[in-house]
């Protein structure tokens, strides 16, 4: 089930239109506080570099909702449940931010506020917005696994139990992107050429492992030149993963697209031939 009510409410036309109104409740209710996280039990003694580093980058990766919802907000400028929805969002995105900055405090180290201020620029819509909101899909699928696998190997117990909250957190955000996604495409269903097109550009390329969307928009950013960054904490997943997390994630991946199609997606070929049989996005570049 892809959200309390799948995707046949996204898919109504004669549903509730404010899903926001269901998706708050459930999420103060699966929601923490930065009190919850046991600060006490800070072991200094078992911080390592490569926590530091990841914890670096994930204040910088999650530092981004401040951008994203500002780009959201204008490209949505239409749409209040969604832009009701992208608040509750950037809330539990910023509550990342600010915890893993807080253990980086712990652990007598911090990120500069210049790194940080340079995420603050909007990125660029996308070709459409249903492709914005795949991208936003895809990032919250790999972000939720990374987290839950990096989490099973951090020793420290305080940044570990920070990633298995934000792993919840992440997890719920794909659901509700994938709805919001669902119900975009019943309005305007020539938009799915370009939600098969992310997808596939993600999945095909073989410098995307173990990356994050972000890094593709903001990694040559002159004030980052020599800082660490989001790369860093998708290199750590992909140097602590056999392999078998990120084949869960290419596998949600796939089975999403295939919820959203209603088509057998399991591989490549299988995105090459659903975009051979939907009309192209009006206006995308060829």
């Amino acid at each position: 089930m892809t959200t309390p009510h799948g995707l046949d409410q996204a898919r109504d036309l004669d549903a509730e239109p404010l899903h926001s109104y269901d998706v708050f409740p459930a999420y103060q209710s699966a929601s923490w506080e930065l009190s919850d996280i046991p600060w006490d039990d800070f072991r200094p003694d078992l911080v390592r570099p490569e926590y530091v580093a990841f914890a670096m980058g994930a204040v910088m990766g999650e530092s981004n909702s401040i951008a994203a919802q500002h780009g959201f907000l204008n490209e949505f400028v239409d749409d209040y449940d969604f832009s009701a929805f992208v608040c509750l969002w950037g809330y539990q995105e910023l509550q990342h931010h600010l915890a893993f900055k807080k253990w980086l405090r712990l652990a007598g180290t911090d990120v500069g506020y210049e790194q940080i201020n340079a995420m603050r620029a909007p990125y660029p819509p996308g070709t459409t917005p249903s492709a914005t909101l795949a991208t936003n899909i895809i990032s919250e699928i790999a972000t939720n696994h990374m987290y839950k696998c990096v989490s099973r190997v951090a020793e420290e117990p305080v940044i570990a139990k920070i990633m298995r909250r934000a792993s919840g957190d992440e997890a719920r955000h794909a659901r509700e992107f994938i709805h919001y996604t669902a119900r975009r495409l019943v309005g305007f269903p020539h938009e799915l050429a370009s939600v098969l097109e992310t997808f596939y550009i993600y999945l095909a390329d073989p410098n995307g492992r173990y990356q994050h969307p972000v890094s593709r928009f903001k990694s040559d950013l002159p004030e980052l030149e020599g800082h660490v960054t989001i790369d860093e904490v998708f290199r750590y997943f992909g140097e602590v993963d056999d392999g078998s997390e990120w084949d869960r994630v290419t596998a949600r991946l796939f089975a999403t697209l295939a919820e959203l199609t209603g088509r057998p997606i399991t591989r490549l070929r299988d995105i090459r031939r659903a975009l051979a049989d939907v009309p192209a996005t009006p206006g995308a570049a060829s």
